[in-house]
């Protein structure tokens, strides 16, 4: 059995959820934690590795994670998320079962060209919410 991942658009979801948009409002760091706690229960629940990816400012893209917590990807300046979303797309949707959540329609068919399965914003957050008790 192939193992499986979900590749996360962080800024998509926090702006297609409308209580991560209201704690961006106040604080992107929030947003961001709170997004990451979520897909972190989801992993733990599901045994589905979650990677989430946003846009960064630094001059490198950068990757922070724990054993066995979410990856977490910061893309550099100048570049966007979804340039590494589809990077990653491409190298892995070949070797696993590859799921990319965004609200981004050009990614999406960019992750599909390379084989992996994509689902919206909204139906990962049924997603989660299914998955994870309260």
């Amino acid at each position: 059995m192939r193992a499986r991942y979900l590749i996360v658009d962080g800024h998509s979801a926090i702006f297609g959820w409308p209580e991560l948009q209201r704690l961006h409002s106040r604080r992107t760091s929030l947003a961001r934690d709170a997004l990451v706690k979520k897909l972190r229960d989801y992993q733990d629940f599901t045994g589905v590795r979650v990677v989430v990816v946003f846009d960064g400012k630094g001059s490198s893209a950068t990757e922070q994670s724990e054993p066995h917590s979410v990856q977490v990807f910061y893309s550099r300046a100048g570049q966007t998320a979804d340039a590494i979303i589809e990077r990653l797309a491409s190298k892995y949707a070949k070797k696993f079962d590859l799921t990319v959540a965004t609200a981004d329609l050009l990614e999406r068919e960019t992750a599909i060209a390379f084989g992996a399965e994509c689902i919206s914003i909204a139906n990962l957050r049924a997603v989660i919410n299914e998955a994870v008790p309260d």
